[in-house]
């Protein structure tokens, strides 16, 4: 699997920006298929930083109803990474 193709966005609400400034951990939408090896290694080469430690978890599908027909989300992964001291990632927030 491609570093590209691993790392799918980052993910951009109220507590991954506060954990980016005081704990220097960054939150990302992963493929459900990566392991915490390859989510390490496609984040220190695309971002050229350390990485000290992954957590991973996956968020199951919603059950959702459009008009008469109830529907399901599709299940996917977060990647809590957090970065060594000093590390740091521009995303533009």
């Amino acid at each position: 699997m491609e570093r590209y193709s691993i790392i799918k966005k980052p993910l951009r609400t109220e507590k991954s920006v506060a954990d980016s400034n005081f704990r220097n951990t960054y939150h990302f939408e992963v493929d459900l298929r990566a392991n915490k090896i390859q989510i390490k290694e496609a984040v220190e080469k695309h971002f050229n930083v350390k990485v000290e430690d992954v957590k991973t978890l996956v968020r199951k599908g919603k059950t959702r109803r459009v008009k008469f027909k109830l529907g399901r989300t599709k299940d996917w992964k977060k990647a809590v990474v957090k970065l060594k001291e000093g590390g740091t990632i521009d995303l533009g927030y």
